[in-house]
């Protein structure tokens, strides 16, 4: 057995990460991650803004995909599940609710019509 296999109770954990990079390529890596600069402290690195906008809009498409409306990136399938798309409207609905007179004109804006364009799609696929 090698360095890169190790036995346990009725399984074999093999180690394949030596066997996708050549040494170059490897040390390469190591010299690149050593090279990558750590925030400072305080300083935070985020690939995008969350704001209150970008927070309905994670839950609308989740709504979505249990719709139906959106496939499944892996298997590219689509599946519905109506008791999750309920319990998203429910959660925009009291966010609304929760949130009224300190949302911008925009969000406020943006949450109603999520909510209605998601009722009606709920209602729509209720009836099938």
């Amino acid at each position: 057995m090698s360095d890169e296999e190790i036995e346990g109770e009725g399984f074999v954990f093999k180690d394949n990460r030596s066997s996708q990079l050549s040494e170059d390529e490897a040390q390469d890596h190591d010299t690149q991650e050593a090279h990558k600069t750590e925030p400072t402290q305080g300083e935070t690195q985020q690939p995008f803004q969350l704001d209150f906008s970008t927070f309905i809009m994670s839950l609308t498409s989740s709504a979505f995909y249990h719709l139906g409306d959106i496939a499944d990136p892996e298997t590219g399938k689509t599946e519905t599940n109506l008791p999750a798309v309920q319990q998203t409207i429910d959660m925009l609905i009291m966010l609304k609710e929760k949130t009224q007179g300190n949302l911008t004109e925009e969000e406020a804006k943006l949450l109603e019509q999520l909510v209605y364009e998601l009722q009606m799609k709920f209602v729509a696929k209720s009836k099938k």
